[in-house]
């Protein structure tokens, strides 16, 4: 774990105020998810140390061990209030914006190509079902042609080859009663 990052706990031992009173302060801070180490358990940032330093300083009004006087000296130094603290945040904000907006852009760049190209296919396969169906007509135009051509006419053909059945020759030759009990006998 760094140096900079500090437990609840171990900052509220370093300032002499429960971990509630830590937590408490912690929750005027945004709602961002907060660091954890290894073991699972939050901690703060030097920017939140800061910011919780400056709270309870100002509850409390405590005398610091001269070690803690020179750390407060480079703090305030750079004079850290939730002014900075805010402003950082929403630098942070709107570097991860401007990434998640990058991201979007390309999205949707992915998909106007994706858009184009299902077009250009549909207009394919409007046009390969108009072919088809013109091609199916031609068929069936090709097929009502060559129908025609091997019906015969009614009147030549079918006459000459199927006999009257009513001429006196097919009477003649024709037995009339044909049935099988009567085979052996004659009439």
């Amino acid at each position: 774990m760094s140096e900079n990052l500090k437990t609840i706990r171990e900052l509220a031992e370093e300032l002499g105020v429960s971990k509630q009173a830590i937590q408490y302060h912690i929750k005027s801070l945004t709602n961002k998810s907060r660091q954890t180490n290894d073991k699972g358990i939050v901690v703060l940032s030097v920017d939140e140390q800061r910011f919780v330093r400056g709270k309870v300083d100002k509850q409390t009004n405590k005398k610091e061990t001269n070690k803690q006087t020179n750390r407060r000296q480079t703090d305030k130094q750079k004079e850290w209030d939730i002014n900075q603290y805010l402003r950082s945040e929403i630098e942070e904000i709107k570097k991860n914006r401007d990434k998640q907006l990058a991201v979007k852009d390309k999205q949707l760049e992915n998909k106007d190509s994706q858009i184009s190209q299902m077009q250009n296919l549909l207009d394919q396969q409007q046009r390969l079902a108009l072919q088809d169906k013109k091609l199916l007509e031609e068929y069936k135009s090709e097929i009502k042609e060559l129908k025609s051509l091997n019906i015969p006419k009614q009147g030549s053909e079918k006459d000459d080859s199927i006999p009257k059945e009513n001429s006196a020759e097919n009477r003649v030759k024709e037995p009339q009663n044909k049935k099988w009990w009567h085979f052996g006998r004659r009439m």
